[in-house]
């Protein structure tokens, strides 16, 4: 029986081949897309070479030829709106999540409000910030700090909600407040989902800028997104797509690496 159940369980990735499978997915899309560009299956003003966008992000990025690198600013406004707003919906969600695990009459009390504000789009959101706080950074970091909180709560609670029973029962019967075991026992055993919510929600906050830039204005990717839109310059599009993806792609690595090493340390 020990024997079956230790083969149940799938062995972990090897560091090394974790991310081959998403590497090789990569590369496939890739390689379909210069397959579709060079047959001129799709015609180039719908679909630019990957060749072309290549350039424009060379001299958006790195001012090459001369032009001013203006993705380069663009993406370090789009940046600084998303993680600030992660930090603030980090900053309330991460407690509230704890207390929604912990306290069954606040839990039915907010669940459902919760629930409700996701049915919500950021597109009907962002005009209602205008009036109520104006136009630039503010609001599009309150408009990310909605978008990235409902996970970080969700995630949170449920983390609080899977600690063993018995390992809370055991620190009360030292001694311990619920105060007390906050930050020792309760915080430690829920990184991992806590990390999760992290990382789902502040690739979330990349969409949130860019909506809110688009609809409340700023000096962002989606602002460059909303000039490159009506004159038809699908080009300079693809090229900030790529980077909107890049941004989303790092700042998920980033949280899924330190997630790893925690979850490693908490087992």
């Amino acid at each position: 029986m020990n024997t079956v159940r230790r083969n149940s369980h799938p062995r972990p990735r090897s560091p090394r081949t974790a991310w081959v499978p998403a590497t090789l997915a990569l590369l496939a899309v890739f390689l379909l897309w210069v397959v579709v560009t060079r047959a001129h299956l799709v015609p180039e003003h719908l679909l630019p070479a990957p060749g072309a966008v290549g350039q424009r992000l060379a001299t958006a990025l790195l001012g090459i030829g001369g032009h001013p690198p203006y993705l380069l600013s663009a993406l370090g406004n789009t940046l600084t709106a998303a993680l600030t707003g992660c930090a603030w919906a980090a900053l309330l969600g991460i407690p509230l999540g704890i207390a929604l695990a912990r306290w069954r009459l606040l839990n039915s009390a907010l669940q459902p409000f919760l629930a409700a504000s996701q049915a919500v789009p950021a597109v009907a959101l962002a005009p209602l910030l205008v009036v109520w706080i104006g136009y630039g950074m503010p609001s599009i970091v309150v408009l990310c700090t909605i978008m990235v909180i409902f996970p970080i709560i969700v995630s949170t609670s449920v983390g609080v909600h899977a600690i063993d029973r018995d390992v809370i029962a055991a620190a009360r019967l030292d001694g311990a407040s619920r105060l007390t075991l906050l930050f020792p026992i309760i915080v430690p055993l829920a990184a991992p989902s806590i990390l999760a919510g992290l990382r789902t929600g502040f690739t979330l906050s990349i969409t949130g800028a860019v909506v809110g830039e688009m609809i409340i204005g700023g000096a962002g990717l989606g602002t460059e997104l909303s000039r490159a839109q009506p004159t038809g310059d699908i080009t300079g599009m693809f090229a900030v797509i790529v980077v909107m993806a890049a941004a989303a792609i790092s700042i998920y690595l980033l949280i899924f690496t330190i997630e790893k090493h925690v979850t490693a340390a908490v087992r």
